[in-house]
């Protein structure tokens, strides 16, 4: 099996301070929750931007800000979320891209979110594609249910975005695909041979699904954004911690993990400058 990447979504757009009290907000606080993820393990870290008061920014001078701090600290692959948060206009949400960060997400669908929705129309879907393709931004396909995952191939058909593709199954939001393990195996099956996939479990299924990656030859990801909580009730110590078991499961099991050159290759970035 490839060496496994495992990536670190260090904030996201919905989790407090309130929630957890040792999430990175800041940029100088996702920066060391990025170095730290690293130490532990991570070769990706998926970053979103918050302003001061905790509020979700797509700002490209608070990601510029963030990358650069990142950048001075290690050698991580950056990748900046297209999410946002919900209600973003898409204008809005692409401005990260501009920075040429290595990696962005790219999500080819809408979906319920929980009491919200997740909107993304076929042609700002088009448009994200361009837009990543303009600056030399790899995609990572956000996947939220099984129809995404066509959605994201009409792309290729299209010529807006090449292969060799990444998937990212983001499994368990209310509203999107269960995270089953019959689920994932449906996913995995349902994308080219020569795709790579990881998968992000939402609440209680980061570890069940992270597991079943590591033994099906994808990746893993992890992270206070999609699970605050260690075990039942108790709340992880940091990003870095929920790397470290994956880590840890990973060596028991007999796969490696990649380090950022490793990710690299296997997923078709040019080298690091």
């Amino acid at each position: 099996m490839e060496k496994l990447i495992i990536t670190c979504a260090l904030t996201g757009a919905e989790v407090t301070k309130e929630d957890h009290p040792r999430l990175p907000v800041t940029p100088d606080e996702i920066a060391q929750a990025a170095y730290e993820a690293y130490l532990a393990g991570a070769s990706i870290v998926h970053i979103h931007g918050r302003l001061e008061d905790g509020t979700p920014t797509q700002d490209k001078e608070v990601y510029r800000e963030i990358i650069e701090k990142i950048r001075a600290k290690c050698e991580i692959i950056i990748q900046v979320s297209t999410g946002g948060a919900v209600g973003m206009t898409a204008e809005e949400r692409i401005q990260p891209v501009t920075l040429r960060p290595e990696m962005a997400t790219l999500t080819t669908g809408t979906v319920n979110f929980g009491q919200d929705v997740f909107m993304n129309t076929p042609s700002d879907i088009e448009q994200f594609a361009k837009t990543l393709s303009q600056y030399g931004v790899k995609p990572e396909l956000e996947i939220f249910d099984v129809g995404m995952i066509h959605n994201g191939l009409r792309l290729l058909k299209k010529g807006l975005i090449q292969e060799p593709l990444h998937f990212d199954f983001v499994m368990g939001v209310p509203g999107g695909i269960p995270a089953t393990p019959k689920n994932l195996l449906h996913m995995v099956e349902s994308i080219p041979p020569n795709a790579t996939w990881s998968v992000a479990g939402v609440g209680r299924a980061q570890l069940p699904m992270a597991t079943m990656a590591i033994l099906l030859g994808g990746h893993v990801r992890v992270g206070l954004e999609d699970n605050i909580y260690y075990t039942k009730g108790v709340l992880a110590e940091s990003n870095a911690q929920l790397v470290e078991r994956v880590v840890r499961i990973a060596k028991e099991l007999g796969r490696e993990v990649a380090s950022p050159k490793d990710a690299r290759k296997i997923l078709g970035l040019l080298s690091h400058s």
